[in-house]
């Protein structure tokens, strides 16, 4: 596909013809948005280099992501962090509705927002794994897009950068919100996924592909289950209490006991055959997870 490079704020708004007022964050209102009438646009969606927070109010528009087709609802948010590509389809009557907020990673540095903004994990979903608002959190989100928005219109000040990161961290932690409670309200849908994923997982031992394959990681799985790794590994946290690596390992662990008490196989050959490189690497983790190495769990059974 041929994306457009967003690699600064400017560049966004640029295209959109519509006026920026501070070099690295901007609030873009599609109500107020007049595109160019000689401008061509011939891309198929956007490749960016900053962070980007799309609120969706319209639904003939559509977005692809790793090919595949997401159609929204009104008030659904999308995330997209430095590096993602997100492509779009819309109809030809199509006339945008909704915000679009774009903040360039140096707006964080040294702000207490730079310290955690790899919390934020919702900037690596997929545009599949969007968030639904409902109308309570769509005011809330509103109001802090107001506040921000307020922000960049006044003179700028020796406070105007620790307000605006302040009201923009606030934002980002209000939607970490909204997002645990979509896991919460999602638990059919959550439950499918864990199970699939159980399925998966014993699979891929009973099978064997730990022998060619290694050791089965958390991105294996997302694929499999047509997830982004951190939509996944925050499902499988929310879900189970422990991260999706933990969760990984402990089936590992349990398939291991079963190897260890085989006497008639040594310790190097079970690790292999579990897909560890080095018998010290399976050795350690089979300590840490048990509290005794396998020769010690072998010799107590």
């Amino acid at each position: 596909m041929n994306y457009y490079p967003v690699n600064t704020v400017s560049d966004y708004f640029g295209l959109r013809n519509y006026e920026l007022l501070h070099p690295l964050i901007g609030i873009l209102d599609f109500e107020h948005f007049k595109p160019d009438p000689n401008a061509t646009f011939n891309y198929d969606g956007f490749q960016f280099g900053c962070y980007a927070i799309f609120l969706k109010d319209h639904k003939s528009c559509k977005l692809k992501y790793g090919g595949k087709e997401y159609d929204y609802d009104e008030g659904t948010m999308v995330f997209i962090g430095p590096g993602q590509s997100v492509g779009f389809t819309k109809d030809q009557n199509y006339k945008p509705k909704g915000y679009a907020l774009l903040f360039h990673p140096d707006l964080l540095l040294g702000t207490a927002l730079g310290q955690k903004i790899q919390n934020y994990s919702y900037f690596s979903y997929a545009v599949n794994e969007a968030l639904h608002l409902s109308a309570k959190e769509r005011r809330i989100v509103l109001s802090l897009l107001e506040k921000i928005q307020f922000e960049l219109e006044q003179n700028l000040d020796k406070h105007s950068k620790r307000l605006i990161t302040s009201n923009l961290e606030l934002l980002l932690d209000y939607c970490l919100r909204f997002y645990d409670r979509q896991f919460l309200t999602r638990d059919v849908v959550n439950n499918t996924t864990l199970e699939r994923f159980d399925q998966l997982l014993q699979q891929y031992f009973t099978n064997e592909n730990t022998v060619q394959n290694g050791i089965p990681s958390v991105t294996y799985f997302a694929e499999a289950l047509c997830l982004s790794p951190n939509y996944f590994g925050d499902l499988v946290k929310k879900e189970t209490g422990v991260s999706a690596q933990n969760y990984i390992q402990d089936k590992l662990i349990d398939v291991a006991k079963q190897k260890v008490f085989d006497q008639s196989k040594s310790i190097s050959e079970v690790a292999y055959e579990l897909g560890f490189k080095y018998p010290q690497h399976f050795s350690r983790l089979f300590k840490n997870k048990t509290g005794m190495s396998p020769n010690e769990f072998r010799n107590l059974n």
